[in-house]
């Protein structure tokens, strides 16, 4: 066991805050599916003796979870394309088109990621009262998509500063305009950069909570985790369906997660070899 321990600390470490990270889901989809009464004789711990399922009907129903799941992909979708388009744009002209204080360009955009949500509160809610967004998705999209492109394009600056020279020269000399080097050159060689990005662009919007909050207060334009928040606030629930509305509010992120999986280690493993 000792032996083991020091040859792969890694490892191991990686599997215990795995473990950390499964157990709890693990927890919360065996209470989801146990009623009020079990839940209360025999604990959390304890695995259902049938499959109950009336907690996630009516938690369904009573936060219309249809239409607070298209909301929240609409966004997360929409916030995770245009984040990474006018991410690559920037990085473009930053990265390669070297344009002047390239470096205090880079930390403007590094102090605008750094900013907490709450600074932002306020102006955001004050210019979409003033531009008649206030309570549209679109507004939420916009927001997110600005926050999400400064990370994007401070990363994805710094990936392509370093892309080789001589590609770029020999596609120059071939008559290709800058629009022809981005789309047919830059971008199929950052593929699996972008695609990282992409996966993380979607769950950081799909766990959002606070400006949706704030910007979003009709019910038919409120996303998932604002769903979640109202609903606990202003009901009672018991806990199966507290256990429930938790599965169901996660268990999307994590399918989108599984499916793009190999994009994301595609992406890491090439950054790795770089």
């Amino acid at each position: 066991m000792t032996t083991a321990l020091r040859r792969y600390p890694v490892l191991i470490a990686l599997c215990i805050a795995a473990l950390f990270m499964v157990v709890p889901f693990l927890i919360v989809t065996v209470n989801a599916f146990k009623s009020p009464t079990e839940y209360a004789q025999n604990g959390p711990l304890s695995l259902p003796d049938g499959f109950y399922t009336d907690g996630i009907k009516d938690f369904w129903e009573r936060v219309d979870f249809g239409r607070k799941l298209v909301n929240s992909v609409l966004i997360s979708g929409s916030v995770a394309v245009l984040a990474v388009v006018l991410s690559v744009l920037n990085a473009y002209a930053i990265g390669i088109g070297r344009i002047r204080a390239r470096t205090w360009v880079l930390a403007f955009f590094v102090l605008a990621n750094m900013l907490p949500q709450e600074a932002l509160v306020y102006p955001v809610y004050y210019l979409s009262k003033q531009v008649g967004l206030y309570d549209t998705r679109l507004s939420v999209i916009i927001v997110f998509t600005v926050i999400q492109a400064a990370f994007g394009t401070y990363l994805l600056s710094s990936v392509l500063g370093q892309f080789p020279r001589e590609i770029l020269e020999a596609a120059r000399i071939d008559g290709a305009n800058k629009w022809q080097v981005l789309w047919r050159i830059v971008v199929p060689v950052s593929r699996p950069t972008l695609g990282v990005l992409l996966v993380f662009f979607f769950i950081w919007t799909w766990n959002e909570f606070l400006l949706p909050l704030v910007m979003l207060i009709s019910n038919d334009n409120q996303t998932v985790s604002v769903a979640l928040g109202v609903l606990q606030g202003q009901r009672l629930m018991d806990a199966t369906m507290t256990n429930a509305a938790a599965l169901l509010g996660v268990l999307p992120a994590i399918v989108f997660f599984l499916v793009f999986q190999r994009t994301l280690t595609r992406g890491i493993a090439v950054g790795a070899v770089k």
